[in-house]
């Protein structure tokens, strides 16, 4: 009887080969990446381009300089309207981080794993609405007379849709808003990050003594920093742009809230009512630049792209 072995391929053959794989797969990659680029030329590099130009010229195209950005920080209702999105990013990102983290870190801590896919699910619905269509939702409870919760709001000595929609409540309530249709997503991110974590890692832990509260703060929470750090970055770009929520409840509330509440009502405002799109367009890159400084300062200051 006669054995058969076969020999490795030449390393020249096997060399040849392995470009062959490599370069269909880097062709096939190009290919999927080109499309995202091609849009993001289109509807993401291209408008701010054209909104920059706009703003340092006349409407006839002249050139000048940062006078667009001046004009619009004199107007009085520049500071109050981002005076208002300061105060309801502060409310809305300190509640994004503790309660998102909280619920994450309570799912991943689940007895009960086949409960998790379910209450998964169920944070997420509220993220499946509009804004528009979630607004209309909070305009129905935030109204006594019809909420379901008005005895909620009976406590804060509120009768009528105007008492609960004060200038003073807006912040809170746009919160809330957003925290009842963005967190349930983050919430899923979360969960899968922590899911990711070795059970190698969280089992060293339990055996050196480490209770639930200890894992989750010492063990749990810095491996997904990254993760938090990225929330953070485009929830506060998100924030900054509140747009549909005050225009809604203004025009809900008849007037009782300013139609230039927020920078992005105020830009609108001006392009709209005042045709002047290039003050307009100033306010948008100043949000531009609030955000890309906010995000630089948390890359670096969490040290985001450093390889430990």
């Amino acid at each position: 009887m006669s054995v058969t072995t076969s020999l490795p391929a030449p390393a020249h053959v096997q060399r040849r080969a392995g470009r062959g794989r490599v370069g269909g797969s880097q062709r096939a990659g190009y290919v999927f990446v080109a499309a995202y680029f091609v849009l993001l030329l289109l509807f993401g590099v291209a408008p701010t381009v054209y909104a920059l130009y706009l703003a340092l010229t006349t409407e006839g195209g002249r050139w000048t300089g940062l006078h667009n950005f001046i004009a619009t920080g004199r107007d009085f209702r520049f500071l109050p309207a981002f005076e208002h999105i300061a105060v309801y990013l502060v409310i809305w990102l300190v509640a994004l981080v503790v309660l998102v983290l909280f619920l994450a870190l309570m799912l991943h801590g689940a007895v009960v794993r086949q409960t998790v896919p379910f209450f998964r699910f169920l944070f997420y619905i509220p993220g499946a609405l509009a804004g528009s269509a979630s607004v209309l939702v909070w305009l129905f409870i935030l109204d006594p007379p019809i909420s379901p919760w008005h005895f909620v709001l009976s406590v804060f000595h509120d009768s009528n849709l105007g008492q609960t929609i004060a200038p003073g409540h807006l912040p809170f309530i746009f919160a809330m808003i957003a925290f009842w249709t963005g967190a349930g997503g983050w919430i899923v991110v979360m969960n899968g990050a922590l899911n990711n974590i070795s059970l190698e890692v969280i089992d060293s832990a339990k055996i050196d003594g480490a209770n639930a509260w200890q894992l989750a703060v010492r063990v749990k929470l810095p491996l997904i920093k990254r993760w938090v750090v990225f929330m953070l970055i485009l929830a506060f770009a998100a924030g900054t742009q509140l747009f549909v929520e005050p225009q809604l409840v203004g025009a809900a509330s008849l007037g009782m809230v300013s139609v230039t509440w927020s920078p992005n009502q105020l830009a609108y405002y001006l392009a709209t009512q005042s045709a002047n799109f290039n003050y307009a367009a100033a306010i948008s890159v100043d949000l531009l630049v609030v955000g890309l400084m906010a995000a630089a300062l948390l890359v670096f200051r969490s040290k985001m792209f450093e390889i430990e």
